[in-house]
């Protein structure tokens, strides 16, 4: 991860079924410690780029995340995506839990 306007990010994860999958892109906003935009692109589809904007804001004793992922190809794109997000969201959420 190259965590700079213009830098690149590749990921490699397996999924729970034991299917590989890689994502990468380039960062397109990074304000510190509020905001990163970056563009969001399947290695077996690089074509089909998406956008996801991660917000963290204070909120007395806790952080608030707001995640938007957009600029979908499909809608069945978007709600792949969703589901992926959710899963990751909620193991997040019991990690720090």
């Amino acid at each position: 991860m190259d965590v700079r306007v213009g830098g690149h990010f590749r990921i490699n994860f397996s999924t729970d079924d034991g299917e590989h999958h890689e994502v990468g892109g380039k960062y397109l906003e990074v304000t510190p410690p509020q905001r990163l935009v970056f563009s969001w692109a399947w290695h077996s589809t690089p074509e089909r780029v998406s956008q996801v904007t991660v917000v963290l804001r204070a909120e007395g004793d806790v952080t608030l995340l707001t995640l938007t992922h957009d600029k979908f190809f499909n809608e069945d794109a978007r709600n792949g995506h969703k589901r992926g997000w959710t899963g990751t969201l909620d193991k997040l959420e019991k990690f720090f839990a």
